[in-house]
């Protein structure tokens, strides 16, 4: 067993774009750190310099100009610089790891909704990550169509995949419950269609539940 699982405290939120990650990520790092704990705020694609220029190639330009495949590859050499340069680290010295996506968004972007299929996927999951996994995965689940209006408004030239259409970000949400239900005990399903704020209280539950915490919800951070 590696220092990395030993010492596992990360916590993933991850989801359709447009689903809130971000500023649920932001309350939850500032009730960890609220309650005196020690934790970092991460991303994916990204999360460590290296990382970050990946992730420009991904996530601007057309749709059409990576395939599932290369889509896959990039998203992996991203994560192993996270996870050596960032999560690692962190985790090894007990800081608590808040990270807006995962491992879960290769499985439903390029896996299920990109048509390359989990196998595919998890075979390379294996060769560049081994079998590291999150202690807590939330998926922030809310229509596609409410979710990629959030995303449109919310603007920048970080839009490659929310070109990508309704009909694909529909496979996508489907793909996320579809990988949430392989695993109940480390899933968890967060119904993204409400209030921030009510949100965030169902996100501090499940996690003062997973990790016997007493933290209190933040509903300052927007």
């Amino acid at each position: 067993m590696t220092t990395e699982v030993q010492t596992n405290k990360m916590i993933v939120i991850d989801g359709v774009d447009g689903s809130g990650k971000g500023v649920q990520s932001r309350r939850l790092l500032q009730s960890l750190q609220d309650a005196g704990l020690q934790a970092i705020l991460t991303r994916e694609p990204g999360g460590s310099s290296a990382a970050e220029d990946i992730r420009g190639l991904l996530v601007t330009g057309e749709p059409e100009k990576w395939d599932s495949m290369t889509e896959l590859l990039l998203m992996y050499a991203a994560r192993r610089s996270h996870l050596r340069d960032t999560v690692w680290p962190a985790l090894a010295t007990g800081k608590w790891v808040i990270s807006d996506r995962y491992a879960d968004s290769s499985r439903a972007f390029q896996g299920i909704a990109g048509n390359l299929g989990l196998d595919t996927v998890e075979q390379i999951h294996r060769v560049t990550v081994g079998e590291f996994e999150p202690a807590l995965v939330l998926i922030l689940d809310l229509p596609e169509s409410i979710a990629l209006q959030r995303a449109h408004d919310r603007g920048g030239d970080e839009d490659r995949f929310e070109k990508k259409g309704a009909d694909y970000h529909a496979r996508v949400r489907d793909a996320f419950l579809q990988v949430a239900a392989t695993d109940p005990a480390r899933y968890h399903v967060i119904e993204a269609d409400r209030s921030m704020d009510q949100v965030s209280q169902a996100i501090i539950e499940v996690v003062n539940q997973h990790f016997d915490l007493r933290l209190q919800a933040n509903r300052e951070i927007v």
